[in-house]
């Protein structure tokens, strides 16, 4: 089966009663649960950033506290899920500095970590790419907030 062109189904939705919309709409949100955490988000976090970004840093922060530092094995496999979980709610916002905040949260968060992870160097190649990705997102903001949030990293370093 194919799938159409965002284009196209742009127009045909532009084209859709509201009722028969409406009822697309719940459809999506039916069969995924990412389709219905992204609805939850348009309505009604992405009123507020501010309040959004803080829940996530609350939340990656508890994640934390759960990562198992008896062995760097389990931590790894933590941290991974932690990653993941900041990589599918920061691609709802859209908004780099949403991520750039988040990550830089994260970063702070890795290093409060009771676990050696800087004698591993998987441990160490993670904390890196979430460097370069932060530096990768800050190079894509103005002026000025490049260099706000590259105070910020450095000091949460």
């Amino acid at each position: 089966m194919q799938s159409t062109s965002l284009a196209y189904l742009k127009k045909e939705i532009q084209a859709m009663p509201k009722a028969e919309l409406i009822e697309v709409c719940n459809k999506l949100i039916k069969y995924k649960k990412e389709n219905k955490e992204l609805l939850h988000y348009v309505l009604f976090e992405s009123t507020n950033e501010a309040y959004y970004v803080e829940q996530l840093k609350n939340e990656v922060s508890k994640m934390f506290q759960d990562v198992n530092t008896q062995t760097v094995y389990f931590a790894k496999k933590t941290i991974r899920k932690i990653l993941r979980f900041i990589a599918k709610y920061c691609k709802f916002s859209e908004i780099p500095t949403t991520h750039i905040d988040v990550l830089i949260h994260f970063c702070k968060e890795m290093n409060q970590l009771s676990l050696h992870w800087k004698e591993h160097k998987v441990m160490v190649n993670l904390y890196q790419s979430q460097l370069k990705k932060i530096e990768k997102l800050i190079a894509t903001l103005h002026e000025d907030l490049q260099y706000d949030y590259r105070q910020k990293l450095i000091l949460d370093q």
